[in-house]
């Protein structure tokens, strides 16, 4: 059989990792042919590998649009495929032959319903390319996901049989760490997040806030943002300058420092979307405690790890009462 892998979209981060874990499994299966469609993306050939790359459909989003309609489903015919693998959410447009969908997007099937006004582009997602995934899931001869409650939620949203759907989780390395160890003097509570509107630093900013008033200062947040990457997070580094909150913004992190943190801090984790929740499933193989949201991706990863308590999603006040646990009463200032 010969295989079409469309996978124009990757560029970078978590994307790029699951494309090259497929890759890996070509490499394997000797018994298929495959033809990788990317864009920038470079991977090796193989005697039954053959990768095309088009750049150009980086240029802007209208390139992208032109390629997926006008261009790509012609090489289906160009190299007698038959048959689809689409690892970015949705099929590859007018390609005539079966598909299957890898689904890594979970903004359309997250509990959290975005509206225009709070932040346009997850909303867009959840109601513009959230109804496109949905007809694609449903036209799909097979769909994988990445976790167990995305297949629950595509098998009720979407009305399709559970055979339908396969959860693929995606490849984790774990690097050594030493035992964890909570430095007591001063502890740490860490959040490796981008500065997404859902992964909700406000929340947590809130909390401080009330440890504030409780007095307690000695402890450190550490953030993987830098304060700068948009107006919500330049509003929030400019309240935690002017209250005087000790939360650090490290900025983008080398994983084997991430790790180091994991070992030495409590994990707070209010992210209300996420397809997996990486940083749990990492914070849990060093043993250490985590504070997270209460939502479906979190209880499926940690909600049987003894280490985890959940908070409901915007309720600050719990969050701080969790987190004062790990905090001195005789450390207050």
């Amino acid at each position: 059989m010969r295989i079409l892998v469309y996978d124009v979209a990757a560029d970078s981060g978590g994307a790029v990792t699951v494309l090259k874990s497929f890759y890996e499994e070509f490499c394997r299966d000797l018994s298929n042919e495959y033809v990788l469609v990317l864009s920038v993306v470079k991977l090796p050939e193989k005697d039954h590998i053959r990768v095309l790359n088009y750049p150009w459909i980086k240029k802007s989003p209208l390139h992208r649009l032109y390629f997926d309609h006008f261009t790509a489903h012609r090489l289906v015919k160009k190299y007698g495929i038959d048959q689809v693998l689409s690892l970015q959410n949705i099929e590859l447009p007018h390609a005539g032959v079966p598909q299957e969908v890898y689904e890594h997007n979970a903004l359309p099937f997250a509990e959290y319903r975005f509206r225009p006004w709070e932040a346009f582009r997850p909303w867009f997602t959840q109601q513009v390319l959230g109804r496109m995934m949905i007809r694609s899931i449903r036209r799909a001869r097979k769909v994988m996901v990445q976790t167990n409650w995305m297949k629950d939620e595509i098998v009720r949203r979407c009305r399709i049989c559970p055979e339908k759907v396969e959860v693929k989780f995606p490849p984790v390395q774990m690097p050594k760490t030493p035992p964890w160890c909570l430095n007591r003097q001063k502890p740490a509570f860490f959040y490796p997040a981008n500065a997404a509107a859902y992964k909700n630093h406000k929340t947590f900013l809130r909390a401080c806030e009330r440890l504030a008033e409780m007095g307690y200062r000695n402890y450190e947040v550490i953030w993987t943002v830098t304060g700068e990457e948009n107006d919500n997070i330049r509003r929030i580094r400019r309240e935690i300058q002017e209250k005087e909150l000790p939360v650090i913004f490290k900025g983008p992190m080398p994983r084997q420092a991430l790790f180091e943190l994991y070992a030495s801090s409590v994990l707070v984790f209010p992210s209300y979307i996420e397809t997996v929740g990486l940083p749990l499933l990492e914070a849990r193989s060093v043993g250490a405690p985590v504070l997270a949201a209460d939502c479906l991706y979190a209880r499926d990863l940690v909600g049987d790890y003894e280490q985890a308590e959940f908070f409901n999603t915007f309720d600050d006040e719990k969050l701080a009462r969790m987190m004062e646990k790990w905090l001195e009463p005789e450390k207050r200032n």
